[in-house]
């Protein structure tokens, strides 16, 4: 690859391919494996079938005791490093010598453009070593592209490569990282290739804060699940042959913005009603304490299970016998916001009926009376009244399901939307 001249500060060439060379595409991710972040792990799994090489550079690894089989190879041969080494300061030094200009143009961007947000300055600082040394690598390896998840510190880092190395990159936004902060998501845009939303909401979002500009670059991208994991149920659940309760399924990490305790306050208007039902928390979090004492003073301990992190093949499981998952999240004072979750995704591709807030992009995928129920975030009373409708409607749990299936399978399947960010970065690489 040719390089700069020292003192040069435009990027260099991208990388381009051969037809004989397979695409080299490296994902940024936070922390890896994160069992949470299941649709990175099976968005690159699905990126492979179309041809692609990954190579995974997390900025952080996850320490975890649960992991999903298929993250094993990738975590054996991902990049994992400190924050700071020897090796790193090397590559540092190397950038600085060999394109100074480069080098501090692009630093200086990373600190003025995040100033006022401490998160992203500091982040800035501390991810900033490490992302050159990502460069040097990239550039030894022949990486033809990059692509970040998450629109916050992986996309900076994204920025950080191309302008040292000049390698194409583009990022997936998704929800709180594009709605809590938005300092420097300007500048990502302008440089990236392409940047792939999750939703037309997200789209928009992103369009406003760069004033109007770059709305081709922005590319409604969703993420999908796999139909043949989430296959649709033939048969009916427990309770519907009259062997179990109600079951009431929740999926994702305990955290105010997932809203889980509107749920426990909607399950008990559920029981003074008469309901009989069972409500079942999968997912781990800061919250959990609270949550499970909330539930024991609401006087709901016998009907409410929490499970912690479970791996995919158990959720799908768990979907298999769920009357209906609900995703009930609220915007935080602190700026957080869900963007469709994925979950969502999951049961509706399984045929599960689904309730969730009218937020975000959430009804670009749950269309209220065609493929799901809609309720205000924070009103207990309606996702109460949501609950007991399913509950008392076989018919509609019967509709909503399938119409639900139908949409996820031609909008939000995995394979067909991992195609199109393939043919994306081809296009740019």
């Amino acid at each position: 690859m040719q390089e700069l001249q020292q003192g040069q500060s435009k990027p260099l060439m991208k990388h381009r391919i051969t037809n004989v060379q397979r695409l080299k595409v490296a994902y940024i991710m936070s922390r890896f494996p994160k069992l949470t972040e299941t649709f990175i792990l099976y968005e690159m799994l699905a990126m492979e079938k179309e041809g692609i090489q990954i190579e995974v550079y997390p900025l952080l690894r996850e320490k975890t005791e649960v992991m999903h089989s298929e993250a094993v190879k990738f975590v054996e041969a991902a990049h994992f490093h400190p924050f700071i080494s020897l090796p790193i300061i090397r590559a540092n030094l190397h950038f600085l010598w060999r394109k100074p200009r480069a080098y501090l143009e692009t630093l200086w961007t990373l600190l003025r453009t995040n100033w006022g947000s401490l998160r992203f300055f500091t982040g800035a600082l501390g991810i900033f070593p490490k992302s050159v040394f990502f460069a040097y690598q990239m550039e030894a390896e022949n990486i033809n592209h990059v692509h970040a998840h998450f629109a916050s510190h992986p996309a900076a880092a994204g920025f950080i490569i191309h302008r040292l190395a000049g390698i194409s990159y583009s990022f997936t936004a998704h929800g709180s990282d594009l709605h809590r902060d938005r300092h420097m998501l300007y500048e990502k845009v302008a440089e990236a290739a392409f940047v792939a939303a999750i939703s037309d909401y997200n789209k928009e979002v992103i369009i406003t804060e760069c004033q109007g500009n770059y709305r081709d670059k922005v590319k409604v991208i969703h993420c999908g699940v796999d139909t043949e994991v989430f296959r649709f149920r033939s048969k009916g659940t427990p309770y519907e042959k009259g062997k179990n309760p109600f079951m009431i399924l929740c999926v994702g990490t305990l955290h105010e913005v997932k809203g889980q305790a509107y749920l426990i306050k909607a399950c008990y208007k559920l029981q003074e009603s008469g309901i009989d039902f069972v409500c079942h928390f999968v997912g781990d979090g800061p919250d959990k304490s609270v949550l499970t004492e909330f539930a024991a003073q609401a006087g709901l301990s016998e009907k409410m299970y929490f499970h912690g992190r479970q791996k995919q093949e158990r959720i799908a499981q768990l979907l298999q016998d769920a009357d209906v998952l609900v995703a009930p999240s609220v915007p935080t004072s602190d700026g957080r916001r869900e963007g469709i979750p994925v979950v969502l995704i999951e049961a509706m591709s399984s045929g599960v009926p689904v309730v969730a807030s009218n937020i975000s992009g959430i009804p670009e995928l749950v269309l209220d009376e065609g493929t799901g129920l809609l309720v205000p975030p924070r009103d207990v009373a309606a996702l109460a009244s949501a609950l007991e409708r399913y509950y008392r409607d076989p018919v509609l749990r019967r509709r909503l399901g399938c119409s639900g299936r139908e949409t996820v399978a031609s909008e939000f399947d995995l394979y067909r939307n991992a195609t199109k960010l393939a043919q994306q970065i081809r296009m740019e690489s």
